[in-house]
């Protein structure tokens, strides 16, 4: 269990054990987004704002790893969707638990959107994770 502690410490404050965690997984779904082109730049800025962890998907995890700076703990979202599909909120697994850790996760996420047509899906991919 101390693999699961320490990845706990890494995306929250241990003084206070809260945590804000800042979501930045959107260009998957609608493509790039002002603020989250330039990676490096908006996770220092993040992290310096006082973020504890950030989710973002595995293609983005080389350009937010700052190297320097604040640590910001990485929570890997391992579904994804993009609103050009005709099915744009049937989320779909693209990650693993496995592939999240070798790339350095401290946490993973998974969306599911309840009363769509695939939750039943979504639920099971939930399940697996």
């Amino acid at each position: 269990m101390i693999g699961k502690l320490i990845r706990l410490e890494r995306i929250m404050n241990r003084e206070t054990a809260r945590t804000l965690i800042v979501p930045m997984d959107h260009g998957v779904t609608v493509g790039p987004i002002e603020g989250l082109i330039d990676m490096k730049t908006t996770v220092n800025q993040v992290a310096s704002g006082g973020a504890n962890a950030i989710v973002i998907h595995k293609g983005l995890v080389e350009g937010g790893h700052r190297r320097r700076g604040k640590d910001v703990g990485l929570i890997i979202h391992l579904s994804g969707s993009t609103a050009l599909s005709p099915f744009p909120n049937a989320k779909t697994l693209v990650c693993t638990v496995t592939e999240a850790l070798k790339i350095g996760a401290d946490a993973v996420s998974v969306h599911i959107n309840i009363g769509n047509g695939m939750e039943r899906e979504m639920l099971a991919d939930l399940g697996r994770v």
